[in-house]
């Protein structure tokens, strides 16, 4: 990326931020004359300026490191690869959380739903009602074992309530970049399924998900009903880190605290 674009860029993840030159300029402190100039290109910002408008912003590492490029400095934050090696610290940290969700199931994932671990707890609810691997297409990524016609969404009892749910939360994650390429093919691939409702076009309106939704999964008699969270480390320092995203399941329902339980003796 040339340092003539940082301009561009700057603009870019404004609009998409839904914010104005003024707005945008009074959370950097900066007049909105110096912060025209440097959309336009008429001034190059200093390294700390940079930095104080991807704050305000409120991009994520990656992006700010992207913004420093463009506009002609070095990387600031480290972006460790996670790898197989479970020596390393980021994945100690992973070992760690998924582990003490026991036994209740967990995942890592990346933003794009990669599976990156997984607890024992999520191996044995998941060879429960998965029969076998999938497809390598999909097979590691969790939104694709879902949706697939052989994947998990033929024991989903509120298929339709949970599919609209997850859509709608990739539509959001659509409308927070301004180059979604990621988020978007998913979103687009996943709607390739069959039975899969009509898509969504993400404008600008988009109402945000519901906040909860119970899975409904349902095989052979055994019937569990699980919540999910998000969650991500707090003030990381390090790209991978940030977008690394913790998926925890709980019991929706006592019968389902009872099952989980037992199943892990």
């Amino acid at each position: 990326m040339e340092p003539r674009s940082f301009g561009a860029r700057l603009r870019q993840w404004r609009r998409t931020r839904r914010m104005s030159q003024e707005q945008l300029a009074a959370q950097a402190e900066v007049s909105t004359r110096h912060l025209s100039f440097v959309e336009t290109g008429r001034s190059m910002p200093s390294r700390t300026m940079v930095l104080v408008l991807a704050s305000a912003l409120d991009l994520p590492l990656r992006e700010r490191n992207l913004l420093l490029h463009a506009a002609g400095y070095a990387a600031v934050y480290r972006e460790t690869a996670l790898g197989c090696d479970a020596a390393s610290p980021l994945r100690r940290t992973l070992a760690l959380m998924l582990r003490h969700q026991e036994p209740y199931p967990a995942l890592g994932v990346t933003p794009f739903w990669d599976l990156v671990d997984l607890n024992q707890a999520a191996l044995r609810v998941f060879g429960h009602f998965l029969d076998g691997p999938l497809a390598a297409s999909a097979a590691g990524n969790v939104l694709h074992q879902l949706f697939h016609p052989d994947g998990l969404r033929r024991f989903v009892v509120n298929w339709e309530s949970v599919a609209e749910h997850l859509l709608a939360r990739l539509r959001r994650e659509v409308l927070l970049e301004p180059e979604p390429s990621g988020h978007l093919a998913l979103w687009e691939a996943l709607q390739q399924y069959p039975d899969v409702a009509a898509p969504v076009d993400p404008g600008p309106c988009a109402p945000a998900p519901d906040p909860w939704l119970a899975l409904h999964l349902k095989r052979d008699g055994l019937e569990l009903r699980l919540f999910t969270t998000l969650t991500t480390l707090g003030t990381p320092l390090d790209v991978t880190a940030e977008e690394l995203r913790i998926e925890t399941y709980f019991p929706a329902d006592a019968a389902t605290d009872a099952w989980l339980r037992a199943a892990c003796c």
